[in-house]
């Protein structure tokens, strides 16, 4: 089995055939004629200027509160670098994406899970550790289409949330690359909405989900305070970021292509997820798993004793793969795995799961 025929479902990236490239062309052409100097210059640490302007008035926060970085990674790498101590508490949700463990662990945070429910992170355990002691510097949060869960945080528990990070000092990290990809129910506000200016929101996206990954957008909301402390931090890194790209999105966004492009990912992307629940049905029904209403992924539980870790290379013998669940916990999750829809057409998803079903099957032969 070649690379080419390889059934990937394992990255959280859009297929090349849901990219407004044409768009992109223009906005690269409007942005090099509207400002060349600006785009293809040093520029400063918080970003492009009119980009970050943009941005700010996205989210009703004067420029100071926004930084405009190489991808959201960078985002979450500044905020780590400036909240995360060694041996101090961070709560993270149980599971969560795989690159916020590495952080956190790679600055020997003391990270502890809380585990997460379909509606998100289950508030009532962390009340109980926080009431028990527990004294986290912030807790990181992805609030919609979670990755790798694919659940989303409800309304009643995003202002608990609030209310505990009020009563016991800290910072709620909403890491929230995936909120306008929804394509099937109700819209929610953010925290960072919900928290009306009380500084105990840092806020971070992409465009990466939206437009396309290659460009490496994406940017913090933060107090200002926070904001300038993390300036120093993007000065003392790489001077500035990336200009051009940048300047590209902004472009796009203010021409009215991200609109275009939200719409055309996220039907792509409802289609998708469709045929992959209705496939799961059919040729694995032992698998356990909640339809997302947004969003790139989908957790997928497989009954006890299935070892992903056995799993994984028996599927890719096959043409298949995917990311064992283990990969985004500390411990646990052997029977578990993270589906990404997003960059597998529609037509190649049921010959992806029949491949994945017979991988299953073999295991379960071999096991007598």
């Amino acid at each position: 089995m070649t690379a080419s025929e390889m059934i990937s479902f394992a990255r959280g990236a859009p297929s090349l055939d849901i990219i407004d490239v044409d768009g992109l062309k223009a906005a690269a052409d409007a942005a090099l004629t509207t400002d060349p100097g600006g785009a293809l210059g040093y520029g400063t640490a918080v970003g492009y200027v009119p980009f970050r302007k943009y941005l700010a008035d996205l989210h009703g926060v004067p420029v100071e509160q926004v930084l405009v970085t190489n991808g959201s990674m960078q985002a979450d790498a500044f905020l780590f670098d400036e909240l995360a101590r060694p041996g101090q508490p961070v709560i993270v949700e149980r599971p969560t994406y795989d690159r916020t463990l590495l952080g956190l662990r790679g600055r020997d945070a003391d990270v502890r899970p809380v585990s997460l429910d379909v509606d998100g992170i289950d508030t009532d355990e962390l009340a109980a550790l926080l009431e028990g002691g527990l004294r986290p510097t912030f807790a990181h949060i992805i609030p919609n289409f979670q990755n790798p869960a694919g659940y989303t945080l409800s309304l009643a528990k995003r202002k608990r949330l609030l209310e505990l990070a009020e009563q016991y000092d800290f910072t709620i990290f909403e890491d929230d690359p995936y909120r306008l990809i929804r394509f099937a129910g109700e819209a929610l506000p953010s925290m960072l909405e919900l928290d009306e200016g009380r500084g105990r929101v840092v806020f971070a996206s992409s465009f990466s989900k939206t437009v396309a990954p290659g460009t490496r957008v994406g940017y913090l909301v933060g107090s200002a305070e926070l904001i300038d402390k993390i300036r120093v931090r993007a000065t003392n890194t790489y001077i500035s970021p990336n200009m051009l790209a940048q300047a590209i999105v902004h472009q796009f966004c203010v021409s009215g292509g991200i609109e275009r492009s939200i719409a055309t990912v996220n039907a792509a992307l409802a289609e998708r997820v469709q045929v992959l629940c209705a496939a799961l049905e059919k040729h694995m029904p032992e698998a356990k798993f909640t339809a997302p209403e947004g969003g790139y992924f989908m957790w997928v539980e497989l009954p006890d004793g299935v070892d992903v870790a056995k799993l994984l290379p028996a599927a890719e013998e096959r043409g298949v793969t995917f990311v064992k669940g283990t990969d985004f916990l500390i411990e646990g999750g052997q029977s578990t795995l993270r589906m990404a829809y997003s960059g597998v057409r529609a037509d190649q998803i049921e010959d992806g799961i029949t491949r994945l079903a017979d991988a299953l099957k073999s295991l379960q032969v071999a096991a007598g």
